[in-house]
Parts: structure tokens; sequence; C-alpha cells
């Protein structure tokens, strides 16, 4: 939740940005205290409070109190610590898996049902899908073509800039591109985003809160994660998104379940004659 706050807060109304505050700095504190007093150390109304909370996607203040506190117990008990070249591989290993199990429990809290219902929705009426990223979102997003093309629509990822800001502009109102960025702030990216948007197809972005890429998307799945291991590679960031990828695939599959056992049957006989079985 504190990560949502701090994606979100450069969007908030400057009032709402002092609750932010407020919050990010006595975290603790805001899970015990009332509207009222939440209000009055932020100096600013109740409302505005409420207003904070429901950016935010919690139904209400109650609500948003619950969420903060299973929040804080659950950095408590997957510690988010960097690695160091002093770390015995125990170490290393046990701090990576818990920082990544930390990440995928907050994503998951955090992911919006509505949200999700409607980017299915969008990739249900879809006739393309195309997937956009850069650097380790480009990975992303071609794992995410792996996983949708056996769904029956056709499918691309891309991963070069120059090659997805002309892709997006021979899309049309019957397509739809999924974005792919850990920070929402790649120019290149937001571009071929927008492009996109102007021949009228639909965008679904899978990024921080309140980021560029997040406003100019149609509907965001936010992955509010803080690498902690940069130096070495965006583990956390990656594993959300692939996961949250995951829950789009199967959730499209659903919606048709015949169809898409069928399909993916077929893929797999094709394959079948491949594999050594002795």
């Amino acid at each position: 939740m504190l990560d949502r706050i701090r994606g979100v807060k450069n969007s908030l109304r400057k009032s709402e940005q002092k609750v932010a505050n407020a919050v990010i700095e006595e975290p603790e504190s805001a899970t015990q205290i009332s509207l009222a007093a939440l209000a009055a150390v932020a100096d600013v109304s109740e409302p505005t409070v409420l207003r904070f909370v429901r950016a935010l996607g919690c139904r209400g203040f109650g609500d948003f109190k619950v969420k903060l506190a299973r929040s804080l117990a659950k950095r408590e008990r997957f510690f988010h610590s960097q690695v160091s070249p002093d770390d015995s591989m125990s170490e290393l290993s046990h701090k990576l898996f818990d920082s990544a199990i930390a990440s995928l429990v907050q994503v998951r809290d955090n992911l919006q049902d509505s949200a999700i219902e409607k980017a299915v929705a969008i990739l249900e009426q879809s006739h393309r899908i195309e997937f956009y990223g850069l650097g380790g979102s480009g990975v992303v997003a071609l794992d995410a073509q792996q996983k949708f093309f056996r769904l029956g629509k056709p499918v691309m990822a891309y991963s070069d800039p120059h090659i997805h800001h002309v892709a997006a502009g021979l899309l049309d109102e019957s397509s739809v591109v999924v974005a792919i960025s850990h920070g929402g702030r790649t120019r290149m990216l937001i571009e071929s985003v927008e492009t996109a948007k102007i021949v009228g197809a639909k965008v679904i972005a899978i990024t921080a809160s309140g980021s560029p890429l997040a406003e100019a998307a149609d509907v965001t799945l936010a992955v509010d994660v803080v690498e902690d291991s940069d130096s070495y590679a965006p583990v956390k960031s990656r594993l959300a998104q692939l996961a949250v990828l995951d829950v789009l695939a199967i959730a499209l599959a659903c919606r048709d379940q015949a169809t898409a056992q069928n399909r993916l049957n077929r893929a797999h006989d094709l394959l079948a004659d491949k594999y050594i079985t002795e």
C-alpha cells in the first residue's frame, strides 16, 4: 500500500498529497487514528482524506486502514533487503525469494477487480493484440506473446521502440495494445501508446500507478513495487508483470473455455511428436 501511495502521489491534488505524505511518514499511526485525526495531522478537510483513499481504490477510510495494516504486516514478514556481495548463497537466495513473495502478494492485494474485468473485456472484443515493452519489460512482452497466441487471436510482441511506434500507427479500432513498463515514464513507449490511441486502438497498461503511461491508458493494472536490486536485475517488477499477464490470459481463456481448451489441445498435439519419451 505504501508503494502504491508513492506511485500515485504526484497525480493527486496538492491537498491529497499532504495526506499521502502524512501516511508515508507515519504509516503505523495511520492504521490506528480516526478519519478526523488524520485530517488534522495532514491539515486538510475530512472530505479530502476520503478523496485520497478512494484514489487508492479503497471503498472508504476503514477499508484503507485495513489494507494499510495488512501491507505493513507483510513488509515485516518478508523484509525488503538489498543483496550484498558479502551475502552467503543462502542469504542471497532467501532475500530475493522473500522480497519477490512480498511484492507478488502486494500487487495481488492492490489489483482492482474492476480494472481486471475491463481489461479482459477489451481483450475479448479485440481482433488483434500487440504487446509493447522495452528492456526487461520487452522480455515480458515476448513471454506474453507465448501465452496469448494459443487463444486464437493474432498476437505480436515488440521490444524495439522504432518498430512498435510504426506498428502502433497501423492498428485500428479492433486492436488493443498492452504496454508494459515498471516506471511508466519511458518517452518512446508512451509515444507509441499515444499513436495507437490516435488510430482508435485501446490501450491496457501494466505499470506504476499515477505514471504518465498509466494516465495515457484506457485501463491500468497497477504494479507498484520498489526495486531494491536495480544494480543487478529488476526481479520483483518482472515477476509481478508476468503474474498479471497470467491472470489476463487465463481469465480470457475462461470467457470461452471450450474454444480455448480445444485450441490448447490442438497446440499440444502439434508438439507431441517433438518430445523424447524414452
